[in-house]
């Protein structure tokens, strides 16, 4: 009977250590959709942020360009400025 018993125990042993690594790879798998789930949320987030950043220095820029000309005098200063002349020359 003892032979009997040695027999199952090697099955047995293979069927824990099969349901065990069945576990381990179900919660590694769990665990990186989890991570890259919040990559591609992070990334989605980065791009949000990039985007608004970029509308922003478009209006900045838009802004500077109306304040910028009407004013005749900007130009007027570098022609009479010597060291404008000297790297012109």
């Amino acid at each position: 009977m003892q032979d009997g018993h040695d027999a199952d125990d090697p099955k047995q042993s293979t069927a824990d250590m099969t349901i065990f690594v069945q576990n381990l790879l179900q919660q590694m798998q769990s665990r990186f959709q989890t991570m890259s789930e919040s990559i591609i949320s992070k990334i989605d987030e980065m791009g949000n942020r990039i985007d608004e950043l970029e509308q922003s220095i478009n209006e900045l820029r838009a802004e500077m360009g109306q304040e910028g000309s009407p004013s005749p005098s900007a130009p007027l200063k570098t022609k009479e400025d010597p060291k404008a002349a000297d790297d012109s020359a």
